[in-house]
């Protein structure tokens, strides 16, 4: 994965382009970590984008980190920290082998970046850095999307409009090679004329949710997914191996039915 390749563009106007997912960030982190956090004293947003979560999370007295592999997010989400007066650490870093000064007691990965590594393999690599930044007894945190998502919503045309640009995002999903990707044709005015950039998103594995799992094979102090887009949650509990698939609980939570109720205390 070319440093930072896919996320310039994208970076500069993320906020404007995917603000709707936050308060789906929100409600899942209070749901699944709202007893835990108060316990946490330094946690580390991993593929923190433009700092959102990790200002959040600092305004309530966390001490953060924050990680991203692209330039651009690490300069807004630095720029984000201190129009909000918090301390926060940013770090450019690649999931697959970032390092933090100082273990932590939560580190979170939210809205599916944790499917943008580029092979099955590395995901491996990423639970292998995460348990290494943990204090004993830390949490790792993360959503993914599903082939659900690839299959259905991906391939689709999406058409944004804004005063000073225009966006067309268009993707695919090879079942084949069970590959995603997405590509962004913007379209900027200058005077009379439109300016064309483009971007792509791809991976050779977008989804890590149900036999992928099994690829895990680190042990963590505990493990919560929460998956988005069929509204799924799976636990594994304190000292399963992460490589035993068998060992996971789902559970389909329904709207209006509290996460907590079904999962019970974490």
């Amino acid at each position: 994965m070319p440093a930072g390749s896919p996320y310039r563009l994208l970076a500069e106007y993320y906020d404007r382009l995917f603000g709707f997912g936050i308060p789906w960030s929100e409600s899942a982190r209070a749901k699944l970590l709202g007893h835990i956090l108060p316990r946490v004293k330094a946690a580390c947003d991993l593929a923190c984008g433009t700092g959102t979560t990790a200002v959040a999370l600092a305004r309530s007295g966390i001490k953060m980190y924050a990680v991203d592999l692209s330039p651009t997010m690490c300069r807004l989400a630095r720029q984000k920290g201190e129009k909000a007066g918090v301390f926060l650490r940013v770090l450019r870093a690649d999931m697959r082998a970032f390092k933090l000064p100082e273990p932590v007691d939560l580190i979170l990965c939210e809205f599916d970046a944790i499917n943008h590594v580029p092979r099955t393999a590395d995901l491996g690599l990423v639970a292998a850095s995460a348990a290494r930044a943990l204090r004993p007894g830390g949490y790792f945190y993360f959503d993914v999307n599903t082939r659900l998502a690839f299959k259905t919503l991906w391939p689709r045309a999406w058409w944004i409009e804004q005063p000073d640009f225009a966006l067309v995002l268009h993707g695919g999903y090879d079942r084949a090679r069970d590959k995603a990707w997405t590509n962004a044709e913007w379209f900027f005015r200058e005077g009379r004329h439109w300016r064309r950039r483009k971007e792509r998103i791809a991976s050779d594995k977008m989804h890590i949710f149900g036999k992928e799992i099994a690829f895990w094979k680190v042990r963590l102090a505990d493990l919560v997914v929460i998956d988005l887009d069929r509204r799924v949650f799976v636990r594994a509990q304190h000292g399963i191996d992460l490589g035993v698939a068998g060992q996971f609980k789902e559970v389909v939570v329904m709207p209006g039915v509290a996460a907590e109720r079904l999962l019970g205390p974490l």
